[in-house]
């Protein structure tokens, strides 16, 4: 018995695409079916030539035809979308995000964390990345930005040198699993640096806020630079409600410059949400992050021990979250993110779950 078209489509509404994550029946990408006798041949458009991720099609499809009655043998075959396909798939991507602010294509329901600090060296983009993780682990749709534009380094600790696609005039951006990430670093070569002075840092923000595809996310997370500078501005103006968690060290240095950080956050219109000391133990000590929540009036969300694990997994490009769910940085990161998940977003009446009381 032969199988039928509309069967053979039914079927592929499982294939989903691993940037856009959306299927490829509702994308329009099933460009052509053939059935002769056990034999199927699907042609997908792709969004550009020598698309990175044409294998995970070519499993997807060979196991969502599997089951079908009369399929024996499948084939696929890869064609390009043309400009005007381009152009629809990008407004009907676009269609699907409510406005959040004008010009931003950010889904108004996703909620954004900017983790911040007061200085470079505090660990913050390894515990951006982690949360990242994190979050993903919790079953939210997750991306992270690497808003740090001098010290990008998240597409290292993630382990992505994938580059992101231009699709029309959309940005669609690089993922890892389910996560979805964006870093200056991807358009540079090498280990160029970033000689830029404050416009040209704004609209790089702007830009991965108006033209990359974030879809409907849950959780964006925002590695952000270090100190009080224009990049910690431009955010507080493209995302008024954003909500920041400060990261400070134990010492009472870095305490007393993370304060400066949380009162730039605060007078943005950014909502603190809680302090991250990290790097406690011997070397350098502990209570600076409990006494700098106290001295904001928020919550200590808790303390992440110095371990050389942590350093390791970030130069292994795999966040320990996963790649050792139960050393005690991890297990630390992942109760910090489930307490900023089961906190109220924008509203200003604190977390909803308890937070451990650290002594």
């Amino acid at each position: 018995m032969e199988a039928s078209r509309e069967e053979i489509l039914k079927a592929l509404e499982q294939v989903i695409d691993p940037e856009l994550k959306r299927s490829v029946v509702e994308l329009d990408m099933v460009r052509d079916v053939r059935i002769d006798g056990g034999d199927v041949t699907v042609g997908i458009a792709l969004t550009v030539a020598g698309c990175p991720l044409r294998s995970s099609f070519e499993e997807q499809v060979a196991k969502a035809l599997a089951p079908v009655d009369g399929v024996q043998r499948v084939g696929l075959e890869f064609d390009v979308m043309t400009p005007e396909e381009r152009s629809a798939l990008t407004a009907r991507l676009r269609g699907s995000v409510t406005e959040r602010t004008k010009g931003i294509q950010l889904d108004r329901a996703t909620r954004v964390i900017a983790v911040a600090s007061g200085k470079g060296g505090v660990g913050k983009s390894t515990l951006s990345a982690n949360l990242a993780a994190a979050f993903a682990q919790l079953g939210q749709r997750t991306g992270i930005l690497d808003a740090d534009v001098y010290g990008h380094s998240i597409p290292h600790l993630l382990g992505v040198d994938q580059k992101p696609v231009a699709v029309d005039r959309m940005i669609v951006p690089p993922v890892r699993g389910e996560l979805k990430l964006m870093s200056i670093g991807f358009f540079l070569d090498d280990n160029q640096p970033v000689m830029w002075r404050g416009p040209m840092l704004h609209r790089a923000l702007e830009q991965f806020l108006t033209d990359v595809h974030w879809g409907e996310l849950d959780t964006l997370v925002v590695d952000m630079p270090p100190g009080t500078g224009d990049v910690s501005i431009s955010l507080g103006q493209l995302l008024p409600r954003a909500e920041a968690v400060i990261v400070t060290t134990p010492q009472p240095l870095a305490q007393e410059v993370a304060a400066r950080a949380a009162m730039m956050a605060q007078k943005t219109n950014m909502r603190l949400l809680g302090v991250i000391e990290n790097m406690s133990g011997e070397a350098f000590g502990s209570g600076g992050g409990e006494r700098l929540a106290a001295e904001l009036g928020i919550p200590l969300l808790g303390r992440v021990e110095l371990d050389a694990r942590l350093r390791e997994a970030g130069d292994a490009g795999e966040p320990l979250v996963e790649s050792d769910p139960g050393a005690e940085p991890a297990r630390a990161i992942m109760e910090i993110a489930e307490a900023i998940a089961a906190s109220r977003r924008e509203e200003g009446v604190g977390f909803v779950k308890s937070l451990p009381v650290l002594s």
